[in-house]
């Protein structure tokens, strides 16, 4: 695996959700570096972990959450190798239970499926039914690395491109949290 400086110039092959971020990159002005991995789909932290040390940044779990009648949805961005406790995500958001959502509302709400759940799936959200959640630990690192809504292919830009340019052109504010990893 090689990095890669912007948008491919080649795009055969690729989903037209994977070529909808770099578009919306490009548009913003957001410049980051691209590391594709057509062969083994990143769908584990371990896997994560190696594609994260080619782009140098820290691996982030990207859950996909909603409340128990499946009327409020959440992405949850933090640290990888923090644990995650649902139970303190549900106390400090006020949220009397939180599970997993369903694959379908993924692919629905987000436009992606298991494995390339990530921030830029919010482009997909347009009538904003999920709730952009992220630990605070996320936010002190120089830069954020995801999946471009499709897990063959992983980015790298400055987390201050996230809160500066990308969320506020998604007409999103997100929750910040700070979660430790304890019930």
């Amino acid at each position: 695996m090689q990095l890669f400086h912007g948008s491919p110039t080649d795009t055969q092959g690729r989903e037209e959700r994977e070529l909808a971020v770099y578009r919306f990159l490009d548009r913003l002005g957001v410049d980051f570096v691209r590391t594709d991995h057509p062969e083994q789909r990143a769908t584990t932290m371990e896997v994560c972990e190696e594609i994260d040390a080619i782009l140098s940044v820290r691996i982030c779990k990207n859950l996909f959450l909603c409340n128990r009648q499946k009327t409020r949805f959440y992405l949850l961005i933090m640290p990888g190798d923090k644990p995650f406790k649902t139970k303190e995500l549900s106390k400090q958001m006020g949220i009397s239970r939180l599970s997993f959502a369903d694959e379908r509302y993924m692919k629905e709400l987000l436009g992606v499926y298991p494995g390339s759940v990530s921030v830029m799936g919010l482009l997909n959200d347009r009538d904003h039914q999920v709730t952009l959640v992220i630990d605070e630990d996320v936010l002190c690192d120089e830069d954020f690395g995801c999946h471009p809504c499709e897990n063959t292919s992983s980015i790298r830009f400055k987390t201050k491109d996230l809160i500066e340019k990308i969320l506020p052109a998604l007409s999103v504010t997100p929750t910040v949290v700070r979660l430790v990893g304890e019930e």
